[in-house]
């Protein structure tokens, strides 16, 4: 059975688990896994402090139970296994991650997969501001893998991405793929102002219809229905994530640009 972690806080200061993560705990015996250190606020406490803890830390899986929104950098760093989350979480979930699966049946808040490697997050909620980006100085955000948000997200999702998919049902804020390098991003909903500003190539797809006040930086291109759509919403269907399959057959308007960057990037924006 995986090792089940159940959250029963002290009170409301915040806590980072960095470190706690399949590929680790996986070699530790249950007593190990009880004295691992975390940080509570500025204070290093062990793990059994604040949680409940039972399982095989060798199954591979860790399961969190609980309100985990003040609990930041679950899964930061993971390279295989899987992290099942009963509940939300804080800041810097799957930061870094190169590979597994991280679930989150409940909210993620800010910098959620920021500058992920590889591996697939899934969310069942909403998502906080920067979901895959860069941090602060730092020239390239996501670089691989998948992150899958069910609801709406923040601003700047996908901030100087790299590579791989990010996909959001709902709406996102301002400054979507601002930076972008390359990768996919689709959109279910409404997207902010300065959507692909600054972006050099890459994909952002816009599935409501809803025409975003693009900036003069970019040009109408044509008319079409994209290709690699439906293989893209397919994945993203597996999940059982909701779609509007009536976007597979849908007509898009193609904008290029950023042409004050390199001016390869793509948005497209379904007709209606």
């Amino acid at each position: 059975m995986p090792l089940l972690l159940e959250y029963t806080p002290l009170d409301r200061v915040p806590v980072e688990v960095e470190g706690l993560t399949p590929d680790r705990t996986r070699s530790m015996s249950l007593a190990e896994v009880e004295r691992h250190e975390i940080f509570h606020g500025n204070r290093r406490v062990p793990l059994a402090e604040l949680f409940r803890i039972s399982g095989d830390p060798a199954d591979g899986a860790i399961h969190f139970v609980g309100d985990l929104s003040g609990v930041h950098r679950i899964g930061a760093g993971m390279t295989t296994g899987s992290i099942l989350v009963q509940g939300s979480v804080g800041r810097h979930t799957g930061a870094d991650m190169s590979g597994g699966t991280i679930t989150i049946e409940g909210d993620a808040s800010d910098w959620l997969g920021a500058e992920m490697l590889g591996g697939r997050i899934l969310v069942r909620g909403n998502a906080g501001h920067l979901v895959g980006a860069a941090y602060r100085g730092a020239r390239r955000g996501m670089q691989g893998g998948e992150i899958l948000i069910a609801g709406h997200a923040g601003t700047e999702v996908g901030r100087a991405m790299r590579r791989g998919m990010l996909f959001v049902g709902g709406s996102v804020g301002d400054a979507l793929g601002y930076e972008m390098l390359a990768g996919t991003i689709v959109v279910g909903g409404s997207a902010g102002a300065r959507t692909g500003g600054g972006m050099r190539r890459g994909t952002i797809v816009l599935l409501s219809g809803e025409h975003p006040p693009l900036l003069p930086t970019f040009r109408y291109a044509c008319r079409l229905k994209p290709p690699f759509l439906g293989m893209t919403l397919a994945r993203v269907r597996s999940d059982r994530f909701a779609l509007d399959e009536s976007a597979i057959q849908a007509d898009f308007d193609l904008h290029h640009g950023d042409f004050l960057s390199l001016g390869r990037g793509e948005i497209f924006v379904r007709v209606h």
